[in-house]
Formats: structure tokens, C-alpha cells, sequence
């Protein structure tokens, strides 16, 4: 089973870390899981909905791939070193990608490099204090590191996830299944444009 941690801290949006999550636990009979990973046994959203952890935040050091979700803390998290020192990922052998303002999580990490990166509007202008560079597209990729940002842009991150670890003919199926009825095409292809696919060839 190839594992994904979806990293959720207190104050996070529940958009990101539940769509990624939802979008690829649809692929648990081909082998691909995700579980809400978090620093404490329970965590509180943006919006006062508290949910229970599936995983805890050493299953970063095992899962195959680990999306970093966004949240109101994110500033404060991304100088905190004792919660920088829970997160020590491994780019040489997992999947790594952030949404909104986990960007500033993998640049504090020190993930991103001289990545370019996506995320939301609130949080640009602290990207940019950073020195990353921020994208006017909701979707960047390099290699095994991958941003999104805007909240519904978590779908990009999932198909991308989906499709990097067990191929684009099941991200297009999982896309097509959540899709607005009588979009669904549509939507299908405006996601694969946006990760943009260079190959159907799982990692």
C-alpha cells in the first residue's frame, strides 16, 4: 500500500486537507491511501470543526508521499522549529507537496529550493518575503515537489498525486467521478492541464 500523509495542523482549512484526503482514499483498492496526519491527537479548523488524527506526525518519516495542508497558523508554524523538526522530509524517496500556505512550510524546510511555487493570495506576499517566487497559476511541479494553490485547486494536487504514484487513468477516473454532473469531461481535462501529464508511467 503506498502511503499518503496529509499533514493538518491546528487552524487548518478544511477544504484542503479533506478534498486531497477524499479524492485519493477513492483509489484504496488499487494500493493508495491518505490519512489526516497530525501534530496533536486532535486538531481545530479555521472554522471550529475538531477532528481526530488518523495518523500522528511521525508517519511523515514512512509515508510515500506527504501534502502539506494549509491553515491560519501556517506563518507561525513555518518559524516554529520544534514543529519544523516533526516534519524531516525525505525528497530523495517521497512525493512531497504543499497547498496555499503549506508553501511556506516547504520553503522554511528549505524543500523548495529555487522552486518557483504556487499558493493563495493572502499568503503570497510572505512567500515572496521568503524569496520563493509565486506563480500566477493554481499548479507547479518540479520533479517530486508540487504546489497548489486556491482552495479547490487541492484537486490538482491529488490527481497529481494520484497519477505520480499509480497512473493518470485513475486520477482521470477519480476527477470524473467527483465532477459536477454534466461537466465531468471538462473537468477531467482541465485537471490534467493543469498537472500537466508528461506520462501515464506510475513511480
Amino acid at each position: 500500500m503506498t502511503q499518503v500523509a496529509v499533514v493538518t495542523f491546528d487552524g487548518f482549512n478544511e477544504l484542503d486537507s479533506f478534498i486531497a484526503s477524499a479524492l485519493i482514499n477513492r483509489c484504496r483498492k488499487d494500493g493508495l491511501e491518505a490519512f489526516i496526519t497530525t501534530p496533536t491527537p486532535v486538531v481545530t479548523s479555521m472554522n471550529g470543526v475538531e477532528v481526530t488524527g488518523q495518523r500522528p506526525m511521525d508517519f511523515v518519516t514512512e509515508a510515500d508521499v506527504v501534502l502539506i495542508g494549509s491553515g491560519v497558523k501556517a506563518r507561525e508554524i513555518s518559524a516554529d522549529d520544534a514543529m519544523l523538526a516533526r516534519l524531516p522530509l525525505d525528497p530523495s524517496r517521497q512525493l512531497i507537496g504543499s497547498q496555499c500556505s503549506g508553501a511556506l512550510v516547504l520553503s522554511a524546510l528549505g524543500v523548495l529550493g529555487d522552486m518557483p511555487a504556487c499558493t493563495d493570495m493572502k499568503t503570497r506576499p510572505f512567500l515572496e518575503a521568503r524569496g520563493v517566487k509565486a506563480l500566477d497559476v493554481p499548479f507547479h511541479a518540479e520533479g517530486d515537489i508540487a504546489t497548489a494553490g486556491g482552495c479547490l485547486a487541492s484537486q490538482y494536487l491529488a490527481a497529481w498525486t494520484i497519477t505520480r504514484t499509480i497512473g493518470e487513468t485513475a486520477a482521470r477516473a477519480v476527477i470524473d467521478y467527483v465532477a459536477p454532473y454534466g461537466e465531468n469531461e471538462e473537468t477531467v481535462e482541465r485537471a490534467m492541464r493543469a498537472i500537466q501529464v508528461k506520462s501515464t508511467v506510475a513511480r
